[in-house]
């Protein structure tokens, strides 16, 4: 039994659409959890994410009853003071913006206050973890561990070293991953956007590169891909579950006028009317 909670105390740095369900997900599973953000304001909104997303478990899980739920939330700590975030911490996993340089000075700064103990992990959806690691003081111990969006449901975890990460703390977080009710997928050399966002990239660009030349509706898109390939969601629909912030961060400075206008538009049509996508009720669609 000890062995199996090796990593009992968790800490997520960055509390969106991802660091909470990643929060949540391992405190279901028993694990104790420290939610960090850089506000007291932006913490205080986490008590009606965990609303939102207890009626979501309660909906896709079958045994997720309210008292597991409510188990869960009383595992969660929140807090906007990063060393005390990280005091207790045997992992941590990084869900911030996707920005290279926000990444790799907080990462700095998690290396003053964090314990030798503590394995460091980012939830980076595009970047590499080799340009993160020389940013910490224990590349050893740096790596990857990437989610789905929904992760409760569509439950891969993505476990990716870098060239100076030990064997055996790959394995120890593959061994975290299914703690916490994950499948772990090793990937077993570094790929920007792993298995998952290089299969899925590809295909939010293209319907992103249609819908800004006027090609066809948002709606027409995603009506085609549902009904030739069968999938559940078409690529609007996706980009609504992950959140606008993403494709917008991922969007704005690339090479490709097309992507640029991509962001331009979402940002001023959705982000700057608070219109963030599925979790806060709009998006390219209207959610109850």
């Amino acid at each position: 039994m000890k062995e199996e909670q090796s990593m009992q105390n968790l800490t997520v740095l960055g509390t969106g659409v991802l660091g909470s369900q990643i929060i949540f997900q391992s405190a279901y599973k028993g694990k104790d959890v420290v939610a960090y953000d850089i506000s007291d304001e932006i913490l205080a909104k986490l008590p009606q994410r965990w609303e939102y997303l207890k009626k979501q478990y309660k909906r896709d899980i079958s045994d997720a009853t309210d008292e597991k739920l409510d188990a869960a939330v009383s595992r969660i700590r929140a807090t906007a003071d990063l060393k005390d975030a990280v005091k207790d911490a045997d992992i941590i996993i990084e869900a911030i913006p996707e920005r290279l340089d926000i990444k790799q000075s907080t990462w700095e700064k998690v290396s003053e206050y964090a314990p030798a103990k503590t394995i460091f992990c980012t939830n980076s959806s595009t970047l590499l973890p080799s340009k993160i690691a020389p940013f910490t003081d224990r590349p050893q111990k740096f790596m990857s561990l990437h989610f789905a969006n929904e992760i409760w449901k569509f439950n891969t975890g993505e476990v990716m070293a870098q060239p100076k990460t030990d064997p055996a703390v790959f394995e120890q977080v593959a061994k975290f991953a299914e703690e916490i009710g994950m499948v772990p997928i090793r990937v077993m050399k570094e790929q920007p956007g792993y298995l998952l966002n290089s299969l899925l990239v590809p295909l939010l660009n293209a319907a992103a590169d249609l819908w800004v030349r006027g090609v066809a509706s948002a709606e027409d898109i995603d009506k085609t891909w549902r009904i030739a390939t069968g999938a559940p969601s078409g690529p609007f629909q996706i980009y609504d579950t992950v959140g606008m912030m993403t494709p917008y961060n991922l969007s704005k400075d690339s090479k490709d006028p097309v992507q640029r206008e991509f962001a331009e538009r979402i940002k001023k049509d959705y982000i700057d009317k608070g219109k963030l996508g599925k979790s806060t009720g709009h998006g390219f669609y209207d959610y109850e």
